[in-house]
Order: structure tokens, then sequence, then C-alpha cells
């Protein structure tokens, strides 16, 4: 899912500099930001209007990274080094992981079919005469579509002789596999959190960069900066794909970032994994015919909001991160911890358990690095270190193959969901009502597995070559198991 495009290097650069200013101790010039990437006498970032919209359009990508919901804004005067104050001081947020910014959702079609200048305009009318909702009239001699009639059935363009109408897809609404955004009254994308799953897809697939998370890492960088309490990293495994380099010359630049000390999230997938096993073989001895997975939070998600059939056989098992998490606070009780890794999600997974205090992605990481010059060049550390085999969690089938260790019990047949869409949905709601031979479901909401996460830096096609070259597991080994 994650990709490099002109949406995500904006994001990128605003995040980097909003790091720079903290560090250098200048956050009262954030509002200084949209003016600097958006100079006068410029087309940079505004081709699609004018200065002003450009300029705002980075305000609110700034109030997404300073944590507020955009949607939430009262006062339109309000400072952007206001909202950093208050964001500080803990004041209300607002709700959701994902925001959407809408000076930014202006360009997408309104409606999902249109009419081409294929359209000869025939005498039979075939598209006009199928509609059920009497959307299409003819104007000047061809079809015309009303958006506000329309109801995206579909009927005109398999009635068209001509092919002339098109479907035209709107992004974030295509992508979401659980129809969790929308399109309001004024044509702005909304999202609806008591459906949405934060998987992220619809920021990912947003080609005009409109949808954001709420980032947490101003408040990382003010822990960082008090000398009062240890703040504690743990990197999940995907970071193995994420940078051309070892993980030990990764936590030795996070280290170098200010945490007080590193952790390595597959070291709580092996408790993960073991415990899973272990109440694999219980739930199936207690009479159940399967059990599913439960390290990857949009999937537990979708469980709880749209799949509650499935709920009796979502294991109970702690996700890697709130075991690690665990790990950390037996060493340092006090610490604020913060884990960082590719997934939205897991912020959401954080609000629920008090042992994770702030979720950074590797977007900010990459970020955090190049506004403070932490480069992995200058690294003491380098012995590549104990490879753990947990860190095959981060792979489609690893989570699978992972309990497959530790699992005694009846023979195992595992199928694995590789990612979360349409398509994958319909199968879930089918073997939730019939019989099949499946006794361990894997269920990952990113096709490819967390390399593939929405906050990454690296393609999942690269980051699949850097996991298999930096983390010591193959990933065409775990494919070649059957998972």
């Amino acid at each position: 899912m994650a990709q490099t495009n002109n949406a995500t290097l904006i994001r990128r650069e605003i995040i980097t500099r909003l790091c720079r200013l903290y560090a250098e101790n200048r956050l009262d010039e954030i509002d200084r930001i949209p003016l600097e990437m958006a100079p006068r006498n410029t087309t940079a970032h505004n081709s699609r209007c004018c200065i002003h919209k450009a300029r705002a359009i980075i305000r609110y990508r700034i109030m997404a990274l300073l944590g507020f919901n955009v949607a939430d804004e009262t006062d339109e005067l309000e400072t952007l080094y206001s909202y950093a104050l208050r964001s500080l001081a803990g004041t209300d947020r607002g709700k959701g992981v994902l925001t959407v910014v809408d000076e930014a959702c202006t360009s997408c079609v309104k409606s999902n079919y249109t009419v081409s200048n294929l359209c000869r305009g025939c005498l039979a009318s075939h598209c006009m005469v199928t509609c059920p909702k009497q959307a299409i009239t003819m104007e000047n001699g061809q079809a015309k579509i009303d958006p506000a009639r329309c109801v995206g059935c579909g009927l005109c363009q398999d009635a068209c002789p001509y092919h002339a109408i098109i479907y035209v897809p709107i992004p974030c609404e295509e992508s979401c596999p659980v129809k969790a955004i929308y399109r309001n009254a004024q044509g702005i994308e909304e999202i609806d959190y008591e459906k949405c799953i934060h998987c992220g897809k619809c920021m990912v697939a947003c080609p005009f960069g409109a949808i954001m998370y709420r980032s947490q890492l101003i408040h990382v960088l003010h822990q960082i900066a008090k000398p009062a309490k240890p703040v504690v990293a743990m990197l999940a495994p995907a970071v193995c794909g994420q940078f051309r380099a070892d993980y030990t010359a990764v936590a030795d630049a996070v280290k170098r970032l200010g945490f007080t000390d590193v952790f390595e999230v597959a070291e709580g997938a092996v408790l993960t994994a073991r415990h899973e096993a272990g109440e694999l073989a219980a739930h199936l001895e207690s009479g159940r015919e399967f059990l599913t997975t439960s390290c990857c939070p949009a999937w537990v998600e979708m469980a709880h909001k749209h799949l509650p059939k499935f709920l009796p056989d979502v294991s109970e098992t702690w996700s890697p991160m709130r075991y690690s998490a665990s790990m950390i606070r037996e060493k340092y009780p006090d610490a604020m911890v913060v884990f960082i890794g590719p997934c939205v999600a897991k912020q959401a997974e954080a609000l629920k358990y008090p042992g994770v205090d702030f979720v950074m992605t590797f977007e900010e990481l990459g970020s955090l690095m190049i506004a403070l010059n932490v480069d992995f060049q200058d690294s003491d550390a380098s012995v590549p270190g104990e490879v753990i085999r947990e860190r095959a969690f981060a792979i489609s089938g690893g989570v699978a193959g992972a309990v497959a260790q530790y699992y005694q019990g009846e023979v195992l047949k595992p199928l694995v969901i590789n990612g979360i869409n349409k398509k994958n949905i319909a199968l879930l709601r089918k073997l939730s009502a019939t019989k099949h031979d499946y006794n361990l479901i894997e269920v990952m909401a990113c096709e490819g597995g967390c390399l593939s996460g929405p906050a990454g830096i690296s393609a999942p096609a690269v980051a699949r070559k850097l996991f298999n070259a930096r983390s010591g597991i193959s990933v065409d080994q775990i494919a070649i198991t059957g998972f």
C-alpha cells in the first residue's frame, strides 16, 4: 500500500519541517511553514488553484500532524502555534485516527458514471430509457447524467451500444473495504468513524493527499525533550523492510534521536505466537471449528464492527505490540512507551491499551532522522545482531507460520487472508456461515502483510527485497510453506 508520490513527499516535507522547528526550539515559527512551502510568485504546490488555497491545504495538513481532526476547527483565525500549544497541553483533539483535509478534497468527479465524447446522441437512447432514476437527459445531441439523481447502478453503461459511458472511480471510496467514507452534501468526503477500521487504504488511495492520519509525533518529541522519564521505542518487525541498514544500525539511529532504549517488537511476537498456539489448541478442544489471529488491529476492528459472527473465534491473545510494551515496563516501570511501525490502526489499538503511550509511523521516523541529521553511516553498530524468526509477523502468512512452530494439537489447516478488500470480506462472510476445513485463519489488512503498511517508507516490492536482505528471514520461504 505504501507508495511514494508528490502527495506523500509533501506530507513528509511538512513532517520534517515540523520536527526541525521543535528541535531548534522555534515552534513559534510554525505558521511560516505554509508561506515557505508555497511562496509568492511561484507555482509550487498551487497548480490546482491559487496560492491562498495551497497555503490553506498545507495549514490543515499541519493541523492533522499536530493531532487535530480538521473537521473540528472552530476558529479559522486560530494560529498553528496555538494549535501546537493546545496539543502539547493535552487538549481534546476530536475523534478518529484519520481526518479529511476538506480544502484538498474538491477535485474528484461528482458521479461515478460520466458520458464521454463517444456519445452519438442516438435515437434509441438506450441509456436514458434504461435509467431507473431518470438521471439521463439529452442536451445538444449528447446524453448527460445528473449526478444528483444517479445512484451508480451502471445500467446505462451496459446499455450504451457505443461504450460511451465510462465508470470513473472515486479513489478513496473505491479503496475502502467497509464503505466508511462517503461524500457529504458539500461534495467533501467524510469518514464514518462508526464504520472505519483505520486501515489507511483511503489515505493511500487519495490522489490529492486529502486524507491524513492524526499524528502523535509532537508529543513524542516533547517527551524526549523532558529529562524526567525515560522514553523507550519499540520497532515493529516491518522495520527490516524500510531502511537500507541492518536492524542494529536502525536501533542505534533511533537511540541517537533521543530515545532512552529500543526494543524489537519481534520479541513480543514470540510470546504472541506461543500464547496463540496454546489458545488455538484449547479453542479447538472446546468444540469450536477455527480461530482467527488477532495481531492486526484493523482486522480486529472489522470483526467488531462488521463481522460480529467472528467475535467468538477471534483470538484474545495480545498483539506483539502489547507484549513488547509489557516487557518494557518490567525494565522501565515509569517509561513513556512509543510504538513505531507502518500502521495507522495501531494508534486506535494503543488508545484501548494503556501500556502504550504513543504511536509513531516509519514515515515520521524517517522524516525525524532527516530533520535531526541522523545517518545510518554514523552508527557504531556493525554487528547484524540476533535473527528473531518472529520478524516474519511482518509478512502475510508469517503469523500462521509462527503459530505453527509452537502448536501442539490436531493437524493444522491454516488459511491466510492476504489483505482486507471487498472480495476477501465476502470470503470471510462465507467462512463464518458455512462448513470448511480451516482451523486457523490469519487475517492481515494490508496485502503482503505489514511490509505494505500505509505509513511505511518503501513501496511493497522494495520492502520485500529489503526485508529479505536485512531481516534474516526469507519472504519467499514463508510463501513456500503454503500459508
